[in-house]
C-alpha cells in the first residue's frame, strides 16, 4: 500500500469513497442529504488543506485530510478549537477490515509529530470511535452533531 499526497483530479473518487463508506453504516439517505456538502470534495478543497490518499494495486482505496484551524470557532453549537484537525479519515467499504485506515493513521502520526504538532483532534463518526481509540486516540467527550438529537464523539490524539 502506498500512502501519497492527494492531486486535485482525485475529488471525485474521494467524494464517492466518502458517501460509499458512510452508506456501509446504513444511514438513511436523509442523513447523507444533509451531510452531502461535508462529504464532498471538491478540487480546491484538495489544494487548500492536507489530503493524502491509499492506493493498493494502483487503486485509491481510501483517504485522510488534515486542515489548519487557524481561529477558534462555533460550529453546531461545537466550539472548534484552534489548531490541526483530522477532517475526514474513509475506506471504501471493499477494503474495510484490511488495515487501510490504520496505515493512514500511521502515516498522519508520522507526518504531523515530524512536523512539531502536539495534537491532532477529530470529530468522528460514531461508528469509528472503537477504532480512533484502537489507534492511540484519547475520547474527550460527545459534540452535538449535525443530525438533530445525535452526538458526534471528539477525540484527540496526542504526541508525547
Amino acid at each position: 500500500m502506498k500512502i501519497i499526497p492527494a492531486v486535485a483530479n482525485d475529488a471525485h473518487i474521494l467524494t464517492a469513497i466518502s458517501f460509499r463508506s458512510k452508506k456501509y453504516w446504513q444511514y438513511p439517505d436523509e442523513y447523507l442529504a444533509i451531510w452531502a456538502d461535508e462529504l464532498t470534495v471538491t478540487e480546491q478543497y484538495i489544494l487548500d488543506n492536507y489530503v493524502f490518499v491509499a492506493t493498493k494495486n494502483d487503486v485509491l482505496v481510501g483517504y485522510y485530510s488534515v486542515v489548519e484551524v487557524k481561529e477558534d470557532f462555533e460550529m453546531a453549537a461545537v466550539r472548534i478549537e484552534k489548531g490541526i484537525w483530522l477532517e475526514h479519515m474513509f475506506v471504501d467499504p471493499e477494503y474495510i477490515g484490511q488495515k487501510v485506515g490504520t496505515a493512514m493513521v500511521g502515516h498522519l502520526k508520522t507526518i504531523w509529530q515530524q512536523r512539531g504538532v502536539r495534537t491532532i483532534r477529530v470529530l468522528a463518526d460514531p461508528n469509528a470511535r472503537g477504532f480512533y481509540e484502537k489507534n492511540g486516540f484519547g475520547y474527550i467527550r460527545e459534540c452535538p452533531s449535525t443530525i438533530v438529537g445525535r452526538t458526534t464523539p471528539l477525540l484527540e490524539l496526542a504526541f508525547g
